[in-house]
């Protein structure tokens, strides 16, 4: 099955530094949904990079397709709250993992 990198991008650069309490409950409720895809398989590695150029989040998940790809990142509470979060995806075509 192919791999994607769900890219998340922040509503703002200053995020996490400065999330609401509102963001942080969100937040809490996005860790859990990517832990339920990981447990499931569908979840490769999720978790926040802190680039120089500002934090984003990662999510390498394994899907059918496209839309499968698309369909997880769309189905993430802090995409559905519309709380200004928004997400990338690229394909990944070749992936080599540890044994």
């Amino acid at each position: 099955m192919p791999y994607f990198l769900l890219r998340l991008e922040p509503p703002r650069p200053s995020f996490p530094f400065d999330a609401t309490d509102a963001e942080k409950a969100l937040f809490s409720e996005h860790a859990a949904y990517w832990i339920d895809r990981a447990e499931r398989g569908q979840a490769v590695a999720v978790g926040p990079v802190f680039d120089a150029a500002g934090t984003w989040g990662l999510a390498l998940v394994e899907a059918a397709d496209d839309a499968g790809a698309r369909a997880l990142g769309a189905d993430d509470p802090v995409i559905r709250a519309g709380a200004g979060f928004a997400y990338t995806l690229s394909a990944v075509p070749n992936l080599i993992l540890r044994r």
